[in-house]
Formats: C-alpha cells, structure tokens, sequence
C-alpha cells in the first residue's frame, strides 16, 4: 500500500506520502502546500488541489488518508476546509484511491496509544516512529504523516 495522507485545509494542506515495508513505516514524501490568503476561496481550492494532483501522479498512491472533520467555532472556516477537502477526495478518487477516514482521536491513538494526547505528544511520536520525518516542519505536515500512520497501522501491515 501506498498512502497519500492529508490534514486537509485551503490555507495550508499537510501532505505524506508513505509506505509500510520492512517493518516500519517510510516516508517518502511530505510537505505543507500553502494557497495565497489575498485570493478568493475556489482560487485556493483550485491552487491546493492542483499541487495535490502534481504529488498524486509522481508518487502514484493507491491509497488516500484524511482525517474527518471537526467543527471549530468559525463556522466559515469549517466550510472552507470542508469544500476543500471534498475537492481534494474528488481528486484521489478520479486517481484511482481508494479513501479511508480517521477520527482525529484515532489518529492519536494510533500515533500515541491514547487519544487524548495533545499535539506536542503526537509530534514527539510521528518523529519517534517514521524515519526522515522533518524535524522543522508545521503542525499541518506532522498531522498528515500521523495520518498516515494511521492508516498503516490500521490498513497497511496487511500481507
């Protein structure tokens, strides 16, 4: 399996391609893709899925992980993500992925073994546990890679 893992945004999008192979996970690829905050909401949809695209046909997963969404007190903000993560769903699942969904507890969970734990306890974990991950990165990168492992540990160990 190869899994392209997301913290899904319009503003920042947190990105991970990984595998599980001789007993670990591997990182192949991670990264935050940024959209410009003085361009309109479908301009940074179409922004952030494009570069999505570009990542899914050079690392050709088979696989996409999200983490379900939850709702904050800004309602507008809630409804951008959720737009864009529906077009970035759209777009793994026209690439051929099939489409897996965490909770953000069973990602901690699965990162941490409890999930309660906040973020530091995660980032801690996800450097702990996946070789190469950055050592420098925003939240949004380390909560698509726990994402990630998620979906390994869940989906991916399977012979």
């Amino acid at each position: 399996m190869r899994v392209i893992a997301i913290d899904p945004g319009y503003d920042r999008l947190g990105v991970a391609v990984m595998e599980y192979r001789a007993g670990s996970e591997h990182l192949l690829y991670s990264t935050c893709l940024l959209s410009d905050k003085n361009h309109s909401l479908p301009d940074r949809i179409h922004v952030i899925g494009d570069a999505f695209l570009g990542v899914i046909e050079e690392y050709t997963p088979d696989t996409l992980a999200v983490e379900t969404l939850f709702f904050n007190k800004n309602v507008k903000t809630a409804i951008g993500v959720a737009e864009a993560r529906g077009a970035l769903i759209y777009i793994a699942k026209s690439s051929g992925c099939t489409i897996y969904e965490f909770s953000p507890q069973q990602i901690k969970t699965s990162v941490t073994g409890y999930g309660n734990s906040d973020k530091k306890a995660v980032i801690d974990m996800v450097c702990r546990l996946v070789k190469g991950t950055p050592t420098n990165a925003l939240d949004d990168e380390y909560d698509a890679i726990a994402t990630g492992v998620a979906c390994l540990a869940t989906y991916g160990r399977r012979i």
